[in-house]
């Protein structure tokens, strides 16, 4: 058991993958055991989730810096990105990153039919492409080895070119300080860095943007009155974010809750400090330059294999090994890396 940041962790020693899968704390564990409880003994109410689901919205909105009435919510990143991707005109010009993770790219690909072409720039050359482009779509910290996005410089080429901008914060949300109220879309997933259980995420959308973005998956629960408006047509959705609302996993937003709510009240200055240190500790260790960035890919040979040996959770992506550094590791977890790669 590992205390780190008021709450105790139930983890393995050495667990650093956080980048594929977030450990929750265990109070947020206990939520989803109490809601398991509650649905094998007939005492699951379906209206009393409404509230669950609310608060994930506002305390994600507090986590992007995004007022939680913009929010709505999903299961998955890649459902939400949809809603935007099936709203571009057709002959979009969607720029991206090189080697974006696939969540964010492959929804505006399957729109290709419709002459919607996707452009491939290294990160750091995403905000001097913008102005050629249409809708940039990009992740503010890389899946594959954690590189970090200039935001600011996105923000005022975008602004300047007047070009909407998609951001993905499924890498940095839950342990980066963010502000994001200016950008059009903010996805983000919640198994990783946020602790939730996998089958949540969510979507702000900027009013602006609103009449860009489709509720091609529209449900009862994006209802106008809803539980009044389940039954028969007309379309009658809610106003504002909640008209692009999926219906809610709600094992996985029973535990979102509480996991959001517990980030969004910590300093996340000192989260994101907490991280970064540990990650330029074994930088250092390895001969990697910093990074800004509790993610770190390995290309030492055999990494994956010698890490795995050592006992260290890890990942193995783009052809390296990765590792991330979360609010429960400590100084320990990464000598024990140094050791395992020699």
């Amino acid at each position: 058991m590992r205390t780190a940041f008021g709450a105790e962790f139930d983890v393995v020693e050495c667990y650093l993958n956080t980048p594929t899968v977030g450990v929750p704390p265990v109070h947020v564990a206990d939520a989803v055991e109490e809601f398991v409880r509650n649905w094998r003994t007939g005492e699951l109410r379906a209206a009393d989730f409404d509230a669950v689901v609310d608060e994930t919205r506002e305390a994600f909105g507090r986590l992007v810096g995004v007022p939680g009435e913009r929010v709505a919510v999903g299961s998955a990143a890649s459902q939400l990105v949809g809603l935007v991707a099936q709203g571009v005109p057709d002959g979009c010009r969607v720029l991206v990153a090189e080697g974006e993770f696939t969540s964010v790219s492959f929804p505006f690909a399957a729109q290709a039919d419709r002459g919607v072409k996707i452009t491939e720039v290294p990160l750091r050359d995403v905000p001097g492409a913008v102005a050629e482009h249409d809708l940039v779509a990009v992740s503010v910290v890389q899946s594959a080895d954690g590189a970090v996005l200039d935001v600011e410089a996105l923000r005022a080429a975008a602004e300047t070119a007047e070009v909407p901008v998609l951001l993905d914060v499924t890498q940095a949300a839950g342990w980066m300080p963010l502000r994001l109220d200016w950008a059009d879309w903010v996805v983000g997933a919640g198994y990783k860095w946020l602790l939730a259980p996998r089958g949540a995420a969510w979507l702000a959308v900027h009013p602006r943007a609103a009449d860009r973005t489709r509720p091609v998956a529209a449900s009862w629960y994006a209802g106008d009155d809803r539980w009044n408006s389940i039954y028969g047509l007309p379309l009658r959705l809610a106003d504002g974010a909640r008209r692009f609302d999926v219906s809610p996993a709600w094992p996985a937003f029973a535990g979102a809750a509480p996991a959001l709510s517990y980030l969004a009240s910590l300093d996340l200055e000192a989260v994101r400090a907490h991280g970064v240190a540990l990650a330029d500790r074994l930088r250092v260790a390895v001969d990697l330059p910093a990074q800004a960035s509790p993610i770190v890919a390995l290309s030492a040979p055999r990494a994956v294999e010698r890490l795995s040996e050592a006992g260290v959770v890890a990942s193995a992506r783009a052809g390296r090994a990765r590792v991330g550094f979360h609010i429960h590791n400590t100084g320990a977890d990464v000598d024990r890396v140094v050791r395992a790669l020699g």
